[in-house]
């Protein structure tokens, strides 16, 4: 028996059992913990695409030849 055999009426019950367990206060406690850890996670992302980019602009220079190499060609 695998997870997909759950079905409705299972999740249900799982779901009254934790209520049950837990209260209602402990869940909305769980539950905003969580939202706060996405949140967390996405703006580390952000800031961590936003370093690899800046980086990236840096590491990228001009290479065009100035003007006293052109004279020597």
């Amino acid at each position: 028996m695998g997870l997909g055999n759950i079905g409705l009426p299972g999740i249900l019950l799982i779901a009254v059992v934790v209520l049950v367990l837990f209260g209602r206060g402990k869940i909305a406690n769980l539950m905003g913990e969580v939202g706060k850890g996405i949140t967390a996670f996405k703006k580390g992302v952000k800031d961590g695409t936003e370093e690899l980019e800046a980086d990236a602009a840096a590491a990228a220079k001009d290479v065009t030849p100035e003007e006293a190499d052109k004279d020597k060609v």
